[in-house]
């Protein structure tokens, strides 16, 4: 079982690669890699992208690796392999993105990443610290996690999701801010599960052991 992480040059992947191989090991799930090779990008078992910065940056850094971006669409839309995006990584799923510019994003869960417009104006954008998970809909990413745990987030535009069922948690920020998305073989984490203690760390192994 082979799980890659994804290196597009769009994120400091250290903390995601020791999180995902330490549970990779508690769970006996194989090995993981960090990469930007597109032939081991075809054969992992399961893919995972993550993202740190501007959507139209992040969006035009993962087209320009077009070996890496190729592979990894095949593997997701032809093959059905178990796709994790988390930050930006998740908000590419989106069909569009609304910062500083409209950006195509990947259109794999329908709807749009826009800004958060919390109704408390004390409340800071960036959202920027810990939050209060409120599940939605059941997913096998959940197994040991429930609403209330803590994750950690870092983040100025949310996903708004066109379909409720594709919505699978949020938190309160002044407004309902997505948190997890999912269809298919996909889900995406708008917070960092790497950098979330035990909860996080929890929806890593799940993610690395789930069978779609």
């Amino acid at each position: 079982m082979l799980t890659a992480i994804i290196d597009y040059e769009s994120g400091n992947l250290h903390s995601a690669e020791k999180a995902f191989q330490r549970m990779a090991r508690e769970m006996d799930a194989g090995e993981v890699v960090v990469t930007s090779d597109a032939d081991v990008v075809a054969r992992a078992d399961r893919l995972v992208l993550p993202g740190d910065g501007a959507f139209p940056a992040c969006a035009a850094e993962l087209r320009g690796h077009k070996g890496i971006y190729d592979a990894m669409v095949e593997a997701v839309e032809q093959k059905g392999r178990p796709f994790l995006g988390i930050c930006v990584g998740m908000q590419l799923m989106a069909s569009k993105g609304h910062e500083y510019s409209e950006t195509d994003g990947l259109d794999w869960v329908a709807g749009d990443v826009v800004r958060i417009e919390p109704s408390d104006s004390a409340l800071k954008v960036p959202h920027m610290g810990w939050n209060d998970l409120v599940l939605e809909n059941a997913h096998p990413v959940f197994d040991g996690v429930k609403s209330g745990d803590h994750v950690y987030f870092v983040h100025s535009y949310h996903f708004r999701v066109n379909n409720p069922a594709e919505r699978l948690a949020y938190v309160e920020y002044g407004q309902e801010v997505t948190a997890v998305i999912g269809r298919d073989t996909m889900v995406g984490m708008q917070f960092h599960p790497e950098k979330s203690q035990d909860v996080g760390l929890r929806m890593i192994g799940n993610f690395l052991t789930w069978t779609p």
